[in-house]
């Protein structure tokens, strides 16, 4: 049985009735795991506090940064500073040169393109070769979809259905989250799947894009977020406890 994953809901923190109903939401949906945008500056009884309200609703909680750097140098600063606090680092691409530098660094997890401007969606063929190297995955918002109108959902979705060939073409992971903001534009993952088919997209490679892969990038992380990692492949089985002197 598969194991759904929305990495990227967008409830206001501060607002307990939306998240709470946002996160049980979710839970009827069939997720068993959310990514919630957090402020970078949240505190981690804050975050404790998400993880008991997700926990109460059978849902495994995933703390997620979304950095908008203006330039490749302020982005590399903010991974330095806040890649061992997050599990998962999104990069909302803006820019060319902070999308290529995005997509060449194994810190960020989810290339993230602005849905209302197609002059601003640059995941080409140089993007899908940089990221193909590196472990950064594609992500697209299905919440677009649902709320654009007329010529902004055809713009949207001749880019989707680019955008997602030459990630297939490339071996570059894709991710289909809701990014939602509210309740209204959540949808369940066949129901996605199903919307994904609009950009040309298999429902079994859909339904692997709300599961395994986005499973995939938060079990890595966790891993390396643990105490216990040294290096890919190397981990602490066992730690030796100093034997009194006798």
């Amino acid at each position: 049985m598969r194991r759904f994953a929305d990495l990227h809901l967008q409830p206001s923190v501060k607002d307990s009735d939306q998240l709470n109903h946002m996160v049980s939401r979710a839970s009827e949906l069939g997720y068993r795991l959310v990514g919630i945008t957090l402020p970078p500056n949240i505190t981690q009884e804050k975050i404790r506090q998400l993880q008991d309200i997700c926990k109460d609703a059978g849902i495994d909680l995933v703390t997620r940064v979304d950095l908008t750097s203006k330039t490749p140098n302020q982005l590399l600063r903010e991974l330095r500073h806040f890649r061992r606090k997050f599990e998962t680092i999104s990069v909302v691409c803006t820019s060319k040169a902070v999308a290529r530098q995005a997509a060449k660094d194994r810190r960020v997890d989810l290339l993230s393109f602005p849905a209302t401007s197609s002059r601003r969606r640059f995941f080409d063929y140089a993007e899908a070769e940089l990221a193909s190297n590196a472990l950064s995955s594609l992500e697209v918002d299905m919440a677009p979809l649902l709320s654009l109108k007329s010529f902004s959902r055809i713009q949207l979705l001749s880019s989707l259905r680019k955008e997602v060939a030459i990630a297939k073409k490339f071996g570059v992971p894709v991710v289909i989250s809701s990014g939602a903001t509210n309740v209204y534009l959540m949808r369940g993952p066949y129901e996605y799947a199903a919307l994904a088919s609009l950009f040309d997209m298999a429902v079994s490679f859909a339904l692997r894009a709300l599961s395994e892969t986005p499973l995939n990038i938060v079990k890595r992380n966790r891993e390396k977020l643990s105490p216990n990692f040294i290096a890919p492949g190397i981990r602490i089985v066992r730690r030796k406890r100093n034997c009194p002197d006798t």
